[in-house]
């Protein structure tokens, strides 16, 4: 599915007014401070249910308001759907409509669903898989483990059904863990009956990532051999679970129970996960430079996207002032793989875009929308 038409109340600097967009490609370009970031964040408030440039509700809303809400609706996608042909005027039939508010005052979040009411964000995400290309998110290479784990578990939660509510279940767990090791006494009937119950989630989530790991490895390698990365030559990337998988961790667990009590949180176990990426024994973030780093966090993101695409869903990717980040050459590479991969994408610039440079073939159906003042204009 493909979000098509978008509605705000209250958000950032946009205008309150629909937008129909195109299910393949929607080229955004205006000054900086028009709204093209705002639109692409209040997409993604749909798909993440958050903000991914701020971490406060606070400040997508506007100034005087102390609630502001997103609408979206959704069509069959590329696979089912012409609205990337239709005229302006026309209005795509609608497969199912999300809606997610926030009151600032109460600090409650209203989620809907084709009108009904739900409780979790995972249910928007799941009809709206959100990839964001923004320049954040090469901090997945250079940054800490915690950024490569999200990478990755935003693919477990779309490959694995179940994932969600065990990585909930085993993050609670997790916390009580904490708890029990800050108390200064330790209570040991108590630790082994968290270590227990942390043992049987923690190998759930593994199992869950490593399947969906193995899925993304097989795509980025194929990847490779598509595009001219001579540089990714050597380059070995793998899954480290958080502890050694030899050896039960509940039993690791009781062996560091002084080192864990020291520390005061959980050392061991899928918290700890992280994608070990190298190059000839070393990590890419020492070896290789900014700009490959930046083009191997993109294949990673279309990697992802290959898998989705692979079970039948459509990845709707939000690129963020790109020209800032990349060539010319790089942005077609991007613009083509996208093409192929038949996803939607909304691609942010200062200057209007050139579709004959970003697709020197055949260029694929899409919208073009000057942005100012927080209103869209369909060029």
């Amino acid at each position: 599915m493909a979000l098509v038409k978008l509605q705000t109340e209250h958000f950032r600097n946009l205008v309150d007014a629909p937008v129909w967009f195109s299910p393949s490609f929607n080229l955004l370009f205006g000054e900086n401070g028009s709204g093209k970031s705002s639109v692409l964040e209040a997409i993604g408030y749909l798909g993440l249910g958050r903000s991914f440039r701020v971490n406060r509700h606070q400040a997508v809303c506007q100034h005087g308001h102390q609630n502001f809400t997103v609408f979206g609706g959704l069509d069959g996608g590329l696979g089912g759907s012409l609205a990337g042909r239709l005229p302006v005027s026309a209005q795509p039939e609608l497969v199912h409509r999300l809606g997610i508010g926030r009151n600032l005052a109460s600090k409650e979040t209203t989620l809907r669903v084709d009108g009904e009411a739900v409780r979790n964000l995972s249910v928007l995400a799941r009809h709206l898989p959100v990839s964001v290309i923004d320049p954040g998110v090469f901090e997945i290479v250079a940054g800490g483990p915690g950024k490569r784990r999200q990478f990755l578990d935003w693919a477990v939660f779309h490959v694995e059904p179940e994932f969600s509510s065990v990585w909930q279940q085993c993050q609670r767990v997790i916390s009580q863990r904490n708890q029990t090791l800050r108390n200064g006494r330790l209570d040991e009937a108590l630790i082994r009956v968290w270590d227990r119950q942390y043992e049987v989630l923690a190998t759930r989530v593994n199992e869950a990532r490593q399947a969906a790991f193995e899925l993304f490895r097989q795509a980025f390698d194929r990847l490779l051999t598509e595009v001219p990365t001579p540089w990714t030559a050597g380059l070995k990337m793998d899954l480290a679970p958080g502890w050694d998988t030899s050896q039960p961790l509940a039993e690791l667990l009781a062996n560091h129970r002084e080192q864990e009590m020291r520390m005061g949180h959980t050392l061991y176990g899928p918290n700890r996960a992280d994608i070990r990426m190298r190059f000839q024994g070393r990590p890419v973030a020492e070896t290789f430079s900014r700009g490959q780093q930046k083009t191997l966090v993109i294949l990673m993101k279309i990697a992802q996207g290959i898998v989705l695409n692979r079970l039948g869903k459509q990845v709707t990717f939000l690129l963020d002032d790109i020209n800032a980040e990349l060539d010319v050459g790089h942005r077609a590479m991007l613009a083509q793989k996208l093409y192929e991969l038949r996803c939607q994408v909304f691609m942010t610039s200062i200057e209007k875009p050139q579709p004959q440079d970003l697709w020197p073939g055949t260029v694929p159906e899409y919208r073009m929308f000057h942005v100012e003042h927080g209103g869209l204009t369909e060029e």
